[in-house]
């Protein structure tokens, strides 16, 4: 028995070792297989990035694999639960990309974290997906894709019209090309993300240069006149409005005769706003042809129209975060109106040849010194557009309003362009000042500025002379025979320095003050001169720092 028993012995273990050998055989094979298929899907896949690697790794897997469909997918995550292939191997072709939802999908799972083997009954598995009926779909072997985070971007999976059985032997290289795809899917969100961060750089790097050359023509240009001058009441209640109106965002809408000043108005208002460190685009809308206002408005990209060989920022755009002053709104064409209401209503507009929206944050301010209630009965402006721009109506008065204001008005001037050609001149006669009070000016403070200016050129004395003659001559003017005597206030001549509003107020109210002999209440008093309560009048003083001597 002992024999028999060793020879019972003897045959199990050769059988045993003919087992180890047979297995030992076929793990060589299985190892050369995973080494062939490994080498097969890397060397064809080494040469390409993006949507190239993503379709030639979708194509070498289901070869290498044998297997009917291979496919890769972006998860866009919850709440959306959809997922969009980024490359799709049907059996002898690639198919175009689509997007679906996961919620009854074999990948929803896999797309939680899970990796998911489903060896055969696919269908009846997940009865509620269409698409695998159509596909034919029998078994589903699908790898999480994973970005630097670990957060799951998208998945791998391979689909077969026959059960898959060899699920140990595959595991590992969908393990290892889901880490590769997952890789080069977070370098392209990373190269995307590059690309918009420099095309951000670009645009704010144009917007700077528009800028620039704004505000260097703005620069250039010689303004109507360049400060806020005056004290008579006229003006006061008009800065007491910009001082009202100046810190809400609310649109502003300047109404005034041609040369008052409604730039330097809306500048104060910009100035005296939160948007002050923004900048102040200035449009002037009827000296803008109408086949250009919109590209000079809203911008035009390359090949929008004939002359159009490069992109163009438009003023909206310039203006972002600051204020738009659109001066002589009412020259606009009906059609821009249309795009200008939208911008009011929405903050946003399409450049001309373009279909992209653009958003922007601007105040807008619109002067006009036509009737813009006439012109909407005439057909030639928008009544939704004017109630729009109406919010907080201004009006500046004229200059023969503020005549008080013209004998500082006409030092001022003086003062810049005596320095400005070289002259040596110390003032005004009083002849010359008499006839500047009693002037109608109907060209306002610009034909103001013009006729000193003038003056100043042709002067040959210390003081500023002009004949009366020079007056008469211009068509549709004026002299007043009789001046008002308290519509003129005495002035010392202006600083050359710029003068805040604050100091406009204070300056008159002190030459107020001290006509009344700083009797601030009474017929005779500042604050009967000013239309003001007295107790408003102190307030006032006190604020601005005004003392008694």
């Amino acid at each position: 028995m002992s024999i028999n028993g060793f020879g019972d012995t003897t045959k199990s273990a050769d059988l045993n070792e003919e087992s180890r050998s047979v297995l030992a055989e076929r793990s060589a094979e299985r190892s050369n297989d995973s080494l062939r298929i490994l080498r097969s899907i890397a060397e064809g896949t080494a040469a390409v990035t993006g949507s190239d690697f993503f379709a030639s790794l979708v194509h070498h897997l289901a070869e290498a694999l044998d297997a009917s469909y291979a496919f890769v997918t972006h998860y866009k995550g919850a709440p959306e639960k959809m997922a969009r292939t980024l490359a799709f191997w049907m059996k002898d072709k690639q198919v175009d990309n689509f997007e679906y939802d996961i919620s009854y999908a074999p990948c929803n799972r896999v797309l939680g974290g899970e990796i998911c083997y489903y060896p055969s009954g696919l269908q009846q598995l997940f009865a509620n997906d269409p698409d695998l009926v159509q596909l034919n779909a029998e078994s589903y072997l699908g790898i999480p894709m994973q970005d630097f985070s670990g957060s799951v971007i998208g998945h791998l999976a391979i689909m077969d019209e026959k059960p898959i059985s060899d699920f140990q032997e595959r595991l590992p290289l969908l393990k290892i090309f889901a880490a590769r795809a997952g890789a080069e899917l977070e370098r392209q969100h990373a190269e995307e993300e590059l690309r918009l961060a420099l095309a951000e750089v670009e645009r704010l790097k144009n917007r700077l240069q528009a800028e620039n050359v704004y505000l260097q023509e703005e620069i250039r240009q010689q303004h109507n006149f360049g400060e806020i001058v005056g004290g008579s009441s006229a003006l006061l209640e008009t800065l007491r409005r910009v001082e009202l109106v100046a810190p809400t965002d609310s649109t502003v809408l300047i109404l005034g005769e041609t040369g008052t000043g409604k730039e330097l108005i809306a500048r104060a208002i910009h100035n005296r706003s939160s948007r002050s460190e923004r900048p102040l685009v200035k449009v002037n809308c009827g000296a803008i042809s109408a086949g250009l206002v919109e590209s000079e408005l809203f911008g035009h990209v390359k090949g929008a129209f004939t002359g159009a060989s490069d992109k163009r920022i438009g003023r909206f755009e310039l203006a972002d975060g600051g204020t738009i002053f659109l001066d002589e709104v009412g020259e606009l064409p009906l059609d821009t109106q249309v795009k200008l209401l939208r911008v009011l209503q929405e903050q946003e507009f399409e450049p001309v040849g373009s279909s992209r929206t653009q958003r922007v944050d601007v105040r807008i301010i619109a002067a006009t010194n036509r009737n813009l209630e006439d012109a909407i009965r005439e057909g030639r402006f928008r009544s939704d557009l004017f109630y729009r721009l109406n919010v907080l109506p201004m009006t500046v008065p004229p200059l023969r309003e503020r005549r008080a204001d013209i004998p500082q008005l006409a030092l001022f001037f003086l003062t810049r362009f005596a320095r400005k050609f070289g002259k040596e001149l110390e003032g005004v006669s009083q002849e010359t000042m008499a006839l500047l009070t009693s002037y109608s000016w109907p060209g306002n403070i610009r034909e103001l500025q013009n006729i000193i200016e003038r003056g100043v050129v042709l002067a040959t004395g210390k003081l500023l002379t002009l004949d009366q003659d020079l007056f008469s001559s211009l068509p549709g003017k004026t002299i007043s025979t009789v001046a008002k005597p308290e519509q003129v206030v005495a002035i010392q001549p202006p600083s050359a320095e710029p003068l805040a509003i604050d100091d406009v107020q204070r300056r008159h109210i002190l030459t107020v003050l001290e006509q009344a002999g700083w009797v601030i209440e009474g017929d005779k008093g500042a604050a009967k001169v000013l239309n003001l309560h007295p107790n408003t009048l102190r307030g006032r003083m006190k604020k601005l720092g005004i003392r008694r001597p």
